[in-house]
């Protein structure tokens, strides 16, 4: 779980609601004519730009890759490729085909190891793979922004109806303030939909659209290390400039962690590798 996705969201949404309350009743700010106009009018206007399989499909990998954080680090990649490669020079890449790795990507690419694949094959297939579901978060990130984009300009609609509303009925003065409400109130939602949740969403997943397409990169120049037996010391020195400089030497050649440049890790975790399931 992304907790400061989950956080950020809470706090934003009381604050809001807070301010609100302590001024005024908080029931006068629900106007639902004028949610609709917002709501509706935004992903109206979102699956008009994107094709019907596009949104529907990258709307929950968007919000899946928002609220969802990878618990592993590069260093744990790292790691598990010099554990294989060991395995692999000691009893041949067939010895990998149990392994039981818990990222599907680099699972795949073990497994066609482990089948004997060239490594132009297994350079294809990867790289292929890798493009496709990066192109998918992208589009997720495209969808964010598009919704962000829409709300205001909705909001700023519903305004101009509860205005020609409002001056339609000027002789009926009860009228006048449910226009008004409306008018006002599908500005504040469209703000309020764009700037608390759809742009920063969107934003999010562009970085994580970045990171994983370095982890991804690092899955598919570890696998080809491994496919070629690769020394365990060359291999860490090839994989280590994926790494922030100060995590650099963090890793040694046995696979095991050191002190320098890292924190040192003891205990369970330096013992059990966190990419392998464990059921």
């Amino acid at each position: 779980m992304d907790f400061a996705t989950l956080a950020g969201l809470v706090v934003g949404v009381t604050v809001v609601s807070l301010a609100i309350a302590t001024g005024s009743d908080f029931s006068i700010f629900l106007n639902l004519p004028g949610f609709l106009i917002v709501v509706g009018g935004t992903f109206a206007a979102t699956m008009i730009k994107f094709p019907l399989s596009g949104f529907f499909v990258s709307m929950p990998i968007g919000m899946k890759a928002a609220f969802m954080n990878d618990a592993d680090q590069p260093r744990d990649y790292i790691r598990l490729a010099i554990n294989l490669a060991k395995k692999a020079r000691k009893s041949g890449l067939i010895s990998l085909e149990k392994e039981k790795i818990r990222n599907p990507f680099f699972k795949k690419g073990i497994q066609l190891c482990a089948d004997g694949r060239d490594l132009d094959y297994i350079r294809k297939v990867l790289t292929q793979e890798m493009a496709h579901s990066i192109q998918r978060e992208e589009v997720g990130a495209k969808v964010f922004h598009a919704i962000g984009d829409a709300a205001p300009a909705f909001g700023m609609f519903g305004t101009l109806v509860g205005l020609v509303q409002m001056l339609s009925n000027m002789s009926d003065p009860t009228s006048i303030g449910p226009a008004m409400a409306v008018a006002l109130l599908t500005t504040l939602y469209g703000v309020l939909m764009a700037n608390l949740i759809a742009l920063p969403i969107a934003d999010k997943l562009e970085d994580k659209s970045i990171r994983e397409k370095t982890l991804r990169s690092l899955i598919v120049e570890c696998v080809f290390q491994i496919q070629q037996l690769q020394n365990p010391t060359a291999m860490r020195e090839i994989l280590e400039p994926y790494l922030p400089e100060k995590q650099r030497l963090a890793v040694g050649a046995d696979g095991n962690y050191t002190g320098g440049g890292g924190s040192k890790e003891t205990g369970t975790r330096a013992k059990q590798n966190p990419l392998k399931n464990t059921a």
